[in-house]
């Protein structure tokens, strides 16, 4: 699926959220949060997914590469959490 047509997606998406949350009672400005909320927690749980699919794949298949990407994993969570604590 190209980016377009995903984003094409995610604004379908978002908008039947937002008139379902809307459609239960909710305050429009809230239902607004509520569905982007959701997109974003779909989005992070696909991410995680592709990760995990792609790290059991290099795991099986390529050794030396996942020992390495999950080193590089590892790096850029320290590195994110450095920054947090600095902001």
């Amino acid at each position: 699926m190209s980016t377009q047509n995903l984003d094409a997606v995610k604004q379908e998406a978002l908008k039947a959220l937002l008139a379902s949350f809307a459609a239960q009672g909710h305050p429009i400005e809230y239902a607004q949060y509520m569905a982007t909320a959701a997109i974003f927690q779909t989005d992070l749980e696909l991410r995680n997914a592709q990760l995990i699919n792609l790290l059991s794949w290099l795991k099986q298949n390529h050794q030396p590469i996942y020992t390495e990407a999950v080193a590089r994993l590892e790096e850029t969570r320290i590195e994110f959490e450095r920054r947090v604590k600095d902001d």
